[in-house]
């Protein structure tokens, strides 16, 4: 579910780039050939587990609800406990049910994280260099998993991840290709559908829908 030899370095860094206070948020899902990979920007501070007090998974969105929506409209989580999370205060979350999340991810065969494992308090913006120091990481990351196709979302994320400018509105339902020790990995840049980005979240599900269909 989780990559556990790569959480040392991630942690390393979250020493030098994210909130001393709070803990790394790593990748997590299906580790085998995932039918998709979704690259997220950063974590933040509104998930539950990045507080050093918790005691389970340390994975993306724990505690949230606004991007469980986005995987509800693709179907790629049971209707039972996206019901559950839409009605849960962050501070019910436990350990056991964000593992029941993740194995219900894993069964989808998707792979869900972050270019930046670096948590900052708020969502405000990272510069260019700090999500490059993730790269080599992100890079090892994917090498290990060997997703069927890539989601990134954001001009940002698409743009550090294939070193070249990105404009999602221009790059809809077109896929690139990353190469990473000799092996090459479709990237789809999509749009953003969390915070001020959820305006595109029925945007980004067209494009994914079509995306997931392709592969």
């Amino acid at each position: 579910m989780q990559i556990e030899e790569l959480k040392t370095n991630f942690d390393s860094l979250q020493k030098q780039f994210g909130d001393p206070k709070l803990s790394s948020i790593y990748g997590a899902g299906c580790l085998q050939n995932p039918d998709v990979c979704f690259v997220f920007m950063n974590p933040t501070g509104k998930n539950i587990a990045a507080n050093p007090q918790w005691h389970g998974l340390r994975a993306p969105w724990i505690g949230t609800k606004n991007v469980w929506k986005l995987f509800s409209k693709l179907n790629l989580i049971s209707s039972d406990l996206f019901q559950s999370i839409q009605t849960m205060h962050a501070t019910e979350w436990t350990p056991d049910f964000a593992q029941l999340i993740y194995q219900d991810i894993t069964d989808h065969r998707i792979y869900i994280t972050n270019l930046s494992k670096s948590t900052q308090t708020d969502a405000r913006a990272l510069s260019n260099n700090i999500f490059r120091k993730y790269l080599p990481g992100f890079h090892q990351e994917i090498s290990i998993i060997k997703p069927k196709c890539i989601i990134a979302f954001g001009n940002q994320v698409s743009s550090i991840i294939l070193n070249e400018v990105i404009k999602v509105s221009q790059t809809r339902k077109k896929g690139f290709s990353l190469i990473i020790n000799k092996s090459s990995f479709s990237v789809y840049p999509t749009y953003y559908p969390v915070g001020q980005g959820m305006r595109n979240i029925d945007k980004a599900v067209e494009d994914i829908r079509w995306i997931i269909d392709t592969f």
